[in-house]
């Protein structure tokens, strides 16, 4: 850039001279001829008005004004240069050049003083400039003739060579810096070519070499430029070998201590492995890692690889475990035994892969893999720096794989938490519910689930005979309303053959195909007061005879009712049997409608939106906000079961992303209609807006964006609608 600048230099300073000649011997000459011209005009403009005198002279005596008028005229039109004439007498003026009339201003503009003739430069109102002579006519007896020489054409000639000196300077400017370019070129060209190796040379490329030019001073310089380059860069391979070879000790002695030192500070698995890694890299040529953390014999093995940690499978934690107990004792591992999850899928591509045991307590809890390329320079030393912070550093490996098995089954409890064998729901009523049957279910006591029309009774059913060691045994429902009172005996407990009219043959009844298993009795208050006695003794002694046999059958089965109606009422009423009432009573469950726990309803919404949407093969994603908001006004008497209707019937009719008011059943516009839901809605969403909100951001792990998605707001009112409800993110210890 140096030599570049100077050259620059060289031309701006041959610019500067030459340009700065032309313009001064341009100024030089212009100024001569513009005074030499002004003489001409002067002595021509002297000339003309002392003959113009002499000739108006006689006119004058005479009074002939026409005469004089003439020889004005006349004398103007002959000479280009004049620009105008009068005649001056005692005041008056006796005859003048100027068509749109005589300029009052002028007759005092130039007095001649006593009788000498006087000549004055005038400027026009527009510009114009003039010579204008006062020549006394007869010695000023006869009056005084003024007149006036335009300096136009003298300008205009100047202009014109000042034009004409200016070209030529130009001309003569670019052959010069043509030329100049020429000369300075080659005189910098190897200055330049010397600039740029020393450039290279001052930002480490020691490589370079000058070719020599000419046989002067520069074929000197260059050559002695060459010799030092090379002498430089002998020295300095030295200097960086000794160098390379200390560094790397020291930096490998100090890495060790720091990772070890450091290593306690991380807490997840991820953290530690990531940590590791970034230093084993700065340790060995190789930069792809793996690690393989065996957390005990039943919590399988987590795999660790470009920042990321899964839990494998049964399988592939089984083929991992065996790989790594034949390379216990260090070395490599044969490409095909770990493939991925194990190893990332681009360790394939390596030629070897090594792998260091990770010890602790007398045992291998693990094994850092390194892929290992074509031409690898890791060696021996280097490995056994990795093995020796390994050593040191296992505790805290194993720690960490211990808190990321405790995370991990942290928020397997918690995503637990939104739903249970089928059931959805994070209501606090729920929760009780999902605790309930976690306890209830292992024993074979007797449940009555009581709760509105579509609340999920069936669902808290089956969840119980999942929980139950009967788990693999039969589940039998029974509908109860479904059966007139004279068949429902025959399906309870079967009947024998000839019973009555159309028994043709022995038929079992539900409880006998339930052995073993769980009988559910749906709609238990609609049994009439036969069934209930029978119904009665199959709870107490697990005995009963087929309708019309006299056979005992003896069953195992357990025993859980369902009903809508208020049992209690019913025995106050006498409509059904106190007795049997506290036989089914034993555990009581009830389900809360879910207008209780409006909650859940975005939830369950969304769950049977997903499930419809996958089987009618539809892209319908959310819901809009108006319609979210509707869902949330109604009050659904049917409740969960109304629910999942509508959605169905809204997934059916949806044509876009979200699902809109109009796809919703007629039934729920028009009752919301009714209601007035502009007001109620909002009235609804104020009074649940804080549990909503927090539902759903845990729902989306606390995403602030997602959840502003699902409920269909911008994410700055969701900011605003946290910080108003005080709502702030939970930390996990």
């Amino acid at each position: 850039m140096k030599l570049l600048s100077l050259r620059t230099k060289l031309l701006v300073a041959v610019f500067t001279l030459v340009l700065g000649s032309g313009l001064m011997i341009s100024t030089l000459v212009t100024q001569r001829l513009s005074r030499n011209l002004f003489q001409t005009l002067t002595a021509q403009g002297r000339y003309l008005s002392r003959s113009l005198a002499l000739e108006a002279t006689e006119k004058i005596l005479t009074n002939d004004i026409v005469a004089l008028q003439k020889l004005l005229n006349s004398q103007l039109a002959g000479n280009p240069n004049a620009a105008y004439a009068f005649v001056i007498r005692d005041g008056r003026v006796l005859a003048h050049t100027f068509e749109g009339g005589f300029p009052l201003e002028l007759m005092s503009a130039n007095t001649p003083a006593g009788k000498a003739d006087h000549y004055q430069q005038l400027a026009s109102t527009d510009g114009e400039r003039y010579l204008d002579f006062a020549w006394p006519i007869f010695g000023g007896q006869a009056g005084i003739l003024r007149l006036g020489i335009s300096e136009k054409p003298l300008r205009t000639q100047i202009d014109r060579m000042w034009l004409q000196m200016i070209l030529v300077t130009l001309v003569i400017l670019i052959v010069t810096l043509g030329i100049s370019y020429l000369f300075i070129r080659r005189f910098t060209h190897p200055l330049t070519t010397l600039a740029n190796a020393a450039e290279k040379m001052d930002a480490g490329n020691l490589q370079v070499q000058v070719e020599p030019a000419g046989d002067d001073e520069m074929r000197r310089l260059t050559g002695a430029f060459n010799s030092m380059v090379e002498r430089i860069r002998n020295y300095t391979q030295r200097l960086e070998q000794k160098a390379a070879e200390l560094d790397r000790a020291h930096h490998q002695t100090r890495s060790s201590f720091e990772i070890i030192q450091k290593i306690g500070a991380q807490t997840s698995l991820t953290e530690v492995c990531d940590y590791l890694s970034g230093k084993f890299a700065e340790i060995v040529s190789c930069s792809r890692f793996a690690f393989i953390i065996l957390e005990g014999e039943r919590h399988g093995t987590y795999a660790y690889s470009d920042g990321s940690i899964c839990q494998l499978a049964t399988e592939s934690n089984d083929v991992t475990r065996r790989a790594l107990a034949n390379a216990k004792n260090g070395g490599f591992i044969p490409m095909a035994d770990l493939t991925p999850p194990a190893v990332p899928a681009h360790f394939s591509s390596a030629e070897r892969l090594a792998a260091i045991p990770i010890p602790y307590e007398n045992r291998t809890i693990g094994a850092l893999l390194i892929a290992c390329p074509g031409g690898c320079r890791c060696d021996h030393g280097d490995l056994e720096i990795i093995q020796l912070i390994l050593d040191k550093t296992a505790g805290a490996i194993r720690r960490a794989a211990v808190h990321e098995n405790e995370i991990r089954s942290f928020k397997k409890q918690i995503e637990a938490t939104t739903g249970y064998s089928g059931l959805v729901g994070k209501a606090p009523q729920m929760q009780t519910i999902y605790r309930l049957i976690e306890d209830i279910g292992p024993t074979d006591s007797t449940v009555l689930i009581q709760g509105e029309s579509g609340t999920g009774k069936e669902l808290v059913a089956r969840a119980i005979h999942t929980k139950s060691l009967r788990a693999d045994k039969p589940f039998v429902v029974i509908n109860c309303s479904a059966y007139p009172a004279t068949l429902l005996e025959s399906e309870l407990f079967g009947h024998a053959k000839g019973a009555f009219t159309g028994a043709v043959r022995h038929k079992a009844g539900r409880f006998e195909l339930a052995h073993e298993g769980t009988v559910l009795l749906d709609e238990i208050g609609e049994i009439s007061a036969t069934a209930q006695i029978k119904l009665l003794r199959v709870l107490q002694t697990q005995k009963f005879e087929r309708l019309g046999g006299e056979d005992t059958i003896s069953v195992n089965v357990r025993m859980v009712s369902a009903t809508n109606k208020d049992l209690l009422a019913e025995v106050k009423a006498g409509r059904f049997r106190e007795d049997l009432f506290y036989r089914l009573n034993v555990i009581p469950i009830h389900l809360p409608p879910l207008r209780e726990r409006r909650n859940d309803i975005p939830r369950l919404a969304r769950h049977f939106l997903n499930r419809f949407a996958a089987e009618q093969n539809k892209k319908v994603s959310d819901y809009s906000t108006e319609t979210m908001r509707l869902l949330l006004d109604h009050t659904w008497p049917g409740n969960v079961r109304e629910l999942e209707n509508s959605i169905e019937h809204a997934v059916v009719l949806a044509k876009g992303k979200y699902v809109e008011i109009g796809d919703l059943p007629a039934a729920i516009r028009d009752a919301d209609a009714k209601s007035g839901s502009g007001s109620s809605a909002l009235r609804s969403i104020s009074k649940h807006e804080s549990k909503l909100l927090i539902e759903v951001l845990e729902e989306c792990d606390w995403n602030k964006k997602e959840a502003a998605r699902k409920l269909g707001i911008s994410r700055s009112t969701l900011y605003n609608k946290i910080k108003r409800y005080g709502i702030t993110t939970p930390t996990i210890h």
